[in-house]
């Protein structure tokens, strides 16, 4: 495991790289956190370990205002984190044992992954939201977020979500964004994985994002919710066999797609 930042305008990203043992070459996945997260939680761990397992490297990494990188939580927004993975993959680039490059985020992150997805459809083999939070945008232009409720066209300079503050920008940026348009965008394979009790990014958003991608998979990992609270090991076996479709091995091991 390397440690690491990597510039981003000035801002310095906090990051990790996983190689897999006994490759010299290798795909490498970046794997980015959600809403609040960072890069140590279980099931960013138990993504990474998978991955590696299966031969692929994993660039983890902490977006602006989160974790050990620079930047005010209260001052992020979608449009940084943006710059931040177009930062990140620029990096991935030039190392020079990446076969081919996929992204995974999770919650915010898996909303990340799918506007990065169409941003960069010509640099990234495939794409793996792991719980995405797509709905955010929609909800922001309805006034409503993450269980707080705001006024859509007065929008407030601080809104308090869970036990933490954003600023009103956040909510701006929110609600210029149309999640559907880099979905059309994105032609190569989409994997999604998702637990289907999950009360934070409601799992239909996952069944609906099947239906607009080109070439998409779900996963549902039954049983439980938004962070694959007590199924980590099914979590883990459901990354494997995403990564099995993506590389053309999926009869090698167990799968748990739906159709």
């Amino acid at each position: 495991m390397k440690e690491f930042y990597i510039d981003c305008d000035g801002i310095r990203l906090h990051a990790k790289l996983d190689r897999p043992k006994g490759k010299d070459k290798s795909p490498l996945c970046i794997l980015v956190h959600g809403f609040t997260g960072h890069m140590e939680e279980e099931h960013i761990i138990a993504a990474q370990r998978a991955m590696n397992d299966a031969g692929v490297a994993v660039l983890r990494a902490e977006m602006y205002g989160h974790g050990g990188s620079d930047g005010k939580f209260r001052e992020h927004t979608l449009y940084k984190w943006v710059t931040n993975a177009l930062a990140l993959i620029s990096y991935a680039k030039s190392l020079d044992f990446v076969s081919k490059m996929y992204f995974c985020g999770h919650s915010q992150g898996g909303l990340l992954t799918m506007l990065i997805g169409g941003m960069c459809a010509d640099e990234l083999k495939a794409i793996i939201p792991l719980s995405p939070a797509w709905m955010i945008p929609e909800d922001a232009r309805n006034g409503q977020l993450l269980g707080s409720a705001f006024d859509p066209v007065h929008i407030p300079d601080a809104l308090k979500i869970w036990d933490t503050e954003l600023n009103g920008d956040y909510i701006r940026v929110a609600q210029t964004i149309h999640v559907e348009n880099e979905i059309a965008r994105y032609k190569g394979p989409v994997v999604i994985i998702h637990g289907d009790e999950d009360g934070t990014a409601p799992f239909i958003y996952s069944e609906k994002a099947q239906e607009l991608y080109k070439n998409a998979r779900l996963i549902p990992v039954r049983g439980t919710g938004h962070c694959f609270e007590g199924r980590i090991n099914e979590f883990a076996e459901a990354v494997r066999s995403a990564l099995a479709y993506i590389n053309g091995t999926e009869g090698a091991g167990k799968t748990f797609f739906t159709e």
